[in-house]
């Protein structure tokens, strides 16, 4: 007992464009992620006496604002994946269900 609507949606060439943008851009932003994070923890377990450079006078050293940059970052990602999903994936499913529908 199979929709034949979702049958339509799943056979749809824009349905299979959407699957593979989406999961090319997600694996890119993961990768991403993961290299930002894990370089960060490289650098935590490998490096620690550039890590501990001190900035400027002060007793800040540099770890502090590259951990804060990798938090900044997944922001920053995310709302690059947030903006992908409302434009381009939102027009293409608009666009999928309003085949499908017929």
């Amino acid at each position: 007992m199979t929709d034949p609507v979702a049958e339509r949606i799943q056979s749809h060439p824009k349905y299979l464009e959407l699957k593979r943008e989406r999961n090319r851009f997600g694996w890119l932003l993961t990768v991403l992620m993961l290299f930002v994070y894990y370089g960060y923890i490289a650098l935590i377990a490998f490096n620690k006496p550039f890590l501990a450079q001190p900035i400027g006078n002060g007793v800040t050293t540099l770890g502090v604002p590259l951990g804060f940059g990798v938090i900044v970052f997944t922001i920053v990602i995310t709302g690059i994946y947030v903006r992908r999903a409302n434009g381009r994936y939102d027009a293409l499913t608009q666009a999928i269900l309003k085949d499908a529908a017929r």
